[in-house]
């Protein structure tokens, strides 16, 4: 068979695979927790086409029926603090105490590659092999707010496939930590010892979201700068104002390759949750994460209805020259512009 064959049938195979992403029939399969038919969902509400988004959000609105309460955590730290070696031992600790295992990374800095994810796949050999795990990156969009919406009805997805624990992988550079924190029960700040405090602005910031900060890598002679570390972590979360969740951080020192501290991680994650369901705060959170994530979703919708229409795009540039020359206030521009857009909607 010709090489232009090969790729005329793989076209006209993926064509024919896209059309069949209905939601009517990948429904009744993620149910079933067909893992073939969740990565194919997310394909689906990744998807800019007109067809794929009406489909997606019919997608949406069925999965939304089925009220999961899996255990949503984020796991952060900067590159090379060792989150895909974790990930791997960590979760292949988790598939051992029964439970389903679903990973997606966020990377709003590549609409590419789809983020680090597609290198960390391959390094979670094991864990991307087992029956009861699921790895995906989810596409950036170009934005946070398309990271958010694609992040959590990923989620969404996995949850009635029946995963039951759900990982969030940021890269731990910049806003996605608080973005990925304002759609996840627990966050996991991992860092490393000794690593110096040249970001340390941004370790403070990340260090308030943490529910647990893990030391990383300690072992072959590293487990007593770890060890000082840790104490130094420890000391500093007690100095953070409470969590509404009344849970008080913990530090602990872990080893990906001895599985140090693996266990206590799981502990620590098993008794979070217990906490927070039997106060009500668990349900209170999600309630209030529902409710912010509406209303930027709600601003997503304008600013991108304004930015597709050419007559509104460049009058919202226009206004904005305006201001940063210090020739219309910021509030006057905003009411402009919304006069503009309530005008456009009316026709």
């Amino acid at each position: 068979m010709s090489t232009n064959k090969k790729i005329e049938q793989w076209i006209s195979s993926r064509k024919k695979r896209l059309d069949s992403l209905q939601a009517e029939e990948l429904y009744p399969l993620l149910i079933r927790g067909d893992k073939q038919a969740l990565s194919s969902a997310i394909t689906l509400i990744e998807s800019t086409h007109p067809d794929a988004r009406k489909e997606s959000v019919k997608l949406i609105e069925l999965c939304a029926q089925v009220k999961s309460k899996s255990w949503r955590v984020g796991i952060t730290g900067v590159p090379g603090v060792g989150k895909s070696t974790f990930i791997e031992a960590f979760g292949s600790l988790i598939l051992e105490a029964g439970h389903k295992l679903a990973v997606l990374a966020v990377d709003p800095s590549s609409n590419v590659t789809g983020g680090s994810i597609l290198g960390d796949k391959t390094r979670m050999d094991t864990l991307s092999r087992e029956e009861n795990a699921f790895i995906r990156p989810t596409a950036a969009g170009g934005n946070l707010g398309g990271v958010a919406r694609n992040s959590r009805d990923a989620m969404l997805l996995c949850e009635t496939a029946g995963f039951d624990v759900i990982f969030i992988e940021t890269v731990g550079v910049g806003q996605s930590e608080t973005m990925v924190h304002s759609m996840v029960d627990y966050f996991l700040l991992l860092l490393l010892a000794g690593a110096g405090d040249e970001l340390q602005g941004m370790k403070r910031g990340i260090m308030e979201l943490a529910d647990t900060i893990l030391i990383t890598k300690s072992d072959s002679g590293n487990e007593k700068a770890s060890e000082l570390a840790g104490r130094a972590y420890a000391n500093a979360v007690h100095l953070f104002p409470p969590k509404e969740s009344n849970w008080v951080t913990n530090v602990l020192t872990t080893s990906s390759v001895s599985r140090v501290g693996l266990e206590q991680t799981w502990e620590s994650i098993q008794r979070y949750f217990n906490t927070v369901h039997q106060s009500g705060y668990f349900d209170h959170n999600r309630r209030q994460q529902n409710s912010k994530f509406l209303k930027e979703n709600l601003t997503d919708l304008v600013l991108n209805s304004i930015d597709a229409d050419a007559g509104l795009k460049a009058y919202m540039l226009s206004l904005e020259e305006k201001v940063v020359a210090g020739e219309l206030s910021t509030g006057r521009a905003v009411d402009l512009l919304f006069q503009k857009y309530k005008a456009f909607l009316q026709g």
